[in-house]
């Protein structure tokens, strides 16, 4: 098998030349294309389910809520682990799925299964799904500051105008706000006032909540012309919510401002942001799976330079973490060491071979090497991190001993039979006396990396 290998090389060397020119093209792209990261994303195919119950706790939520979602899910083809929590108005499940199942077949099952959980849960209870991301997939952070702001409002700049925006960036997953205050028509209703109108709480509830509504209705037609009727009632500003009627007494009116006084206030919340000493609002981007993490922040960077020209004047959107920095330090390092240990090892070629074609011969396997690897780590989806490129790195070592065994073979070859015999069957009969002992130690030193290329398939392929 060797030896006919040998023999069809040697004899349509053009051909091979052609597809070692194919290769080293497909390598190339495969190099430019394949996304680039800091480190490994190793983490479970995981998938998050949370859902809201405001105002409930933490047993109450467990025993209503993330007891059904957790029980039901379990259920699932691939799951291997359902784990939960519960908080103060607040539950969440994480489904942990079998290595190698697809995000998107996992978050497909997770969907269907919702659509029958949701028939178990309180009245006004949702699950959600989390977004299609890894653990590792904050790659961008950043603040919304200006002087003179309040934080409702920096906060009401970020949740409908900045995140909006930055949600359309291709390759985002998801954009989210954190600090500042989200703001809201707060009623300030005094006990007093309800008792002598003989009214409740739900009383107030119910006349707020009918009356922040929009009512369609048909048509009506004069002079050939349609008018379409409809009763407009979105509450737009506080004197709207003031002049709610909440009931009557003796044809009078009675308004939500003559129970107490309506204002605008920040909702409640369990956490902030700070810099430098001062509260702040920010916004975290997260990369969808499988997305180069570099090419996803430049968007990012390139869309918020956009989203400035439309900003409040004072306002200004702050980067504070760009993963972008780490990935070019460690990633850049590594390809440096790569460029210099090829460099080293065609100095000792230079060194110790002194003849330019087998020099030649001997390095030019290097990089074609190093760029078969990345069209291998585009197939199975594995990023370019400082595992990967590193293990390449240790690799380059053992790629040169076969081409220098096989070349300085031929030479003793070409010593012996001088001109006797064509220099083409001077390669052919040294190449096939030294070929199986050369691919069989090939094949055991792939042998010993066998557990490593199996654990990065198992946990870095797609």
């Amino acid at each position: 098998m060797i030896n006919r290998v040998i023999d069809f090389s040697l004899d349509n060397r053009f051909l091979i030349l052609g597809l070692t020119l194919l290769l080293g093209a497909a390598g190339v792209h495969a190099l430019r294309t394949n996304p680039v990261d800091a480190i490994p994303d190793i983490s479970e195919t995981q998938i998050i389910v949370f859902a809201d119950w405001p105002g409930r706790s933490p047993q109450e939520v467990e025993d209503q809520v993330t007891y059904p979602m957790a029980v039901t899910l379990q259920g699932l083809s691939g799951v291997r682990a359902v784990r939960s929590s519960s908080a103060f108005g607040f539950s969440m499940i994480n489904v942990i799925f079998e290595d190698g199942t697809d995000l998107y077949f996992a978050r497909t099952r997770i969907l269907e299964r919702l659509s029958l959980v949701g028939t178990l849960l309180p009245k006004g209870v949702t699950p959600v799904l989390g977004p299609d991301a890894t653990a590792v997939g904050q790659v961008f952070w950043y603040t919304v500051e200006g002087q003179g702001q309040d934080l409702g409002t920096l906060r009401a700049l970020q949740d409908f105008y900045v995140r909006y925006q930055l949600n359309s960036v291709p390759g985002v997953a998801e954009v989210a706000s954190i600090g500042g205050f989200v703001r809201q028509y707060q009623i300030d209703v005094d006990p007093n006032r309800l008792a002598s109108y003989g009214l409740t709480i739900r009383d107030v509830v119910e006349a707020v909540q009918m009356s922040n509504n929009n009512v369609g209705g048909k048509v009506l037609e004069q002079g050939g012309i349609e008018y379409i009727v409809r009763g407009v009632g979105l509450i737009h500003d506080v004197a709207d919510v003031e002049r709610i009627v909440v009931t009557a007494r003796g044809g009078t009116p009675v308004y939500v401002s003559n129970l107490g006084r309506v204002g605008l206030g920040p909702e409640f919340r369990r956490g902030a942001l700070e810099k430098d000493g001062a509260e702040v609002v920010g916004g975290v981007v997260t990369m969808r799976y499988g997305e180069s993490a570099p090419e996803i922040i430049e968007r990012v960077r390139d869309k918020l330079a956009e989203l400035s020209k439309g900003l409040p004047a004072g306002v200004k959107i702050v980067p504070f973490y760009d993963r972008s920095v780490l990935i070019s330090r460690a990633v850049g390092t590594l390809k440096r060491a790569l460029w210099e240990e090829i460099a080293l090892v065609t100095l000792a070629h230079v060194v110790f071979l002194l003849h330019f074609r087998s020099i030649l011969i001997v390095t030019l396997p290097l990089p074609l090497a190093i760029l078969t690897s990345f069209i291998l780590m585009k197939v199975f989806g594995i990023t370019s991190n400082i595992m990967s490129l590193g293990g390449i790195a240790i690799a380059i070592g053992v790629l040169v001993d076969a081409g220098i065994v096989i070349t300085e073979n031929v030479f003793r070859h070409y010593e012996a039979e001088g001109d006797r015999k064509p220099l083409l069957e001077i390669v052919r009969e040294a190449s096939k006396q030294i070929g199986r002992p050369i691919f069989f130690s090939m094949v055991i030193i792939l042998l010993a990396f066998l557990p490593v290329l199996a654990w990065a398939f198992q946990h870095l392929g797609p």
